[in-house]
């Protein structure tokens, strides 16, 4: 999508330096996003014996104070409803959250739970540190959350 003087247009219409290619820029996108993935699920989720879905269950619960709606908590992370029931019977099988029906579904942190991210809290943070943000400046973080809210 060239404009008149040689440069490229991203979808909005703004100019760019570099031509804009669509699945390249995609592509990017996912590389980036797995590598991180794997490298700070690896240094955290993993040494404290907790899946990936665990973690991110257990980081938007405290985040949120401790319980979510079930409804709330899947829109949080993308999931759809049959995803979200399967990870938590897993977790509630294994004493990390409950679940309390009554006008719909609240999930909670349990003891168990609320103690398993409070220790994996500190290395988590410092994983994202180290193989995110300290890979950025400021105004590039500033950006991409901006970004990311959005989408």
């Amino acid at each position: 999508m060239s404009t008149s003087d040689g440069g490229a247009a991203a979808p909005d219409g703004a100019k760019t330096d570099a031509a804009y290619e669509p699945v390249d820029f995609w592509s990017a996108f996912k590389r980036a996003h797995e590598v991180v993935r794997a490298r700070v699920i690896a240094d955290t989720a993993e040494a404290a014996g907790l899946s990936e879905p665990d973690l991110a269950i257990l980081a938007n619960l405290n985040k949120a104070g401790g319980s979510l709606r079930q409804s709330e908590l899947a829109a949080s992370l993308g999931w759809d409803r049959t995803r979200i029931s399967h990870q938590l019977t897993r977790m509630g099988n294994r004493g990390l959250v409950a679940r309390e029906r009554a006008g719909g579904v609240t999930v909670t942190l349990t003891d168990t739970g609320r103690a398993a991210i409070t220790d994996v809290q500190p290395g988590l943070d410092a994983a994202v540190r180290r193989h995110l943000t300290d890979q950025l400046s400021a105004q590039e973080i500033e950006t991409l959350s901006s970004v990311f809210r959005r989408l």
